[in-house]
């Protein structure tokens, strides 16, 4: 009984969708402890907490960020690759806004703001126009950046205003930025698993018609999902832009909307719709974060980073699809079947 019931708690915590992306996370970081015996140290100075986790975990909260928002409009068949040009045009906004007018609030209001138009217009050209995820979200892709360019006149923006500043580097024992993801993802918790919302995104996700004669209005969610995308990414552009301490058009959040699919994909939520999880989505970031740190760490050279980190993303999704893992077992029992027979004869 004791062995049946041990069989049934490893299956259950063995099919669950959160297990491989934290266990891939766990030996990424197992491998930085190899080889560099300190990485797992954290002390504390002057009231902070330094260390390497805490660097992986400060550096990743743009990704998670708007690998959440990416998770809840994959989660309705939907893609929105734009979330790097709205990073850029939020954080050249904030720039300019605290530049002009000193004022913290306005600057911290119109950045999210601009995040959030720039999500309702994507929202609106897919929902509401009709248009494909993926060209609809191409356009600001494309003209999100020109935009930004356009803001800042073609000039990278610089500031020093101290309260600004203290959104992107301030501590307060662990870094402000990990705060911020903290209570965003509480608050897309409570929102997609505590409300009826989470539920309308799994029946759109699986069939848009089917859910529409249902009395969902499908339209309607699929709009408000990507203005949350916007929103969330116009948070991270804030982060960002304060983090460094300037507001770059050209480079501000370069790639990261590949980086969020990424960690979406990792984290066991299909491209296809349907269900979705933003625990794995959160583990798929930090995966993410820990893969770059670990490649920078090891020194590997630049021209073939990207080489050694598709190589492990494509690994660890092999390893996460059941169907693989199940023709990888069903080969290596007809190979010991075989090896049994001709050993018999």
């Amino acid at each position: 009984m004791e062995k049946t019931k041990n069989k049934n708690i490893f299956s259950k915590v063995y099919s669950m969708s959160i297990f491989w992306p934290l266990m891939c996370l766990i030996c990424i970081i197992f491998i930085n402890f190899i080889i560099n015996p300190g990485f797992l140290k954290i002390q504390m100075k002057d009231g902070h907490l330094f260390g390497s986790l805490i660097d992986i975990l400060n550096r990743a909260t743009p990704l998670i960020l708007i690998s959440l928002g990416m998770t809840i409009v994959i989660a309705v068949q939907g893609i929105d690759i734009s979330v790097g040009s709205v990073i850029a045009i939020s954080a050249c906004i904030s720039a300019t806004v605290i530049l002009s007018t000193g004022s913290v609030i306005l600057a911290i209001c119109a950045g999210v703001l601009a995040g959030l138009i720039c999500g309702m217009w994507n929202g609106f050209l897919v929902a509401y126009i009709g248009v494909q995820a993926m060209v609809g979200t191409l356009i600001l892709y494309i003209v999100g950046r020109g935009i930004a360019q356009l803001i800042t006149d073609g000039k990278i923006l610089t500031f020093t205003n101290k309260s600004f500043i203290f959104i992107g580097t301030g501590y307060m024992i662990i870094p402000i930025p990990v705060y911020i993801a903290i209570a965003v993802i509480l608050i897309m918790y409570f929102i997609m698993r505590k409300t009826s919302l989470g539920l309308f995104v799994e029946a759109i996700g699986v069939n848009r018609e089917a859910s529409r004669f249902s009395g969902i209005n499908a339209t309607k969610v699929i709009f408000y999902l990507y203005a949350i995308c916007g929103l969330l990414a116009g948070i991270a552009g804030l982060i960002i832009c304060t983090n460094i301490k300037s507001a770059d058009a050209n480079n501000a959040g370069q790639w990261l909307e590949l980086d969020a699919i990424l960690s979406v994909v990792i984290g066991g939520t299909s491209m296809s719709g349907g269900r979705f999880y933003l625990g794995g989505t959160v583990i798929g970031a930090l995966f993410i974060q820990s893969l770059t740190t670990t490649i920078y760490s090891i020194g590997v050279p630049p021209e073939v980073t990207l080489v050694v980190k598709a190589i492990v993303v494509i690994t660890v999704v092999l390893i996460q699809s059941p169907i693989f893992r199940r023709m990888i077992t069903r080969d290596t029992i007809i190979r010991k079947f075989k090896t049994k027979k001709v050993a018999k004869v």
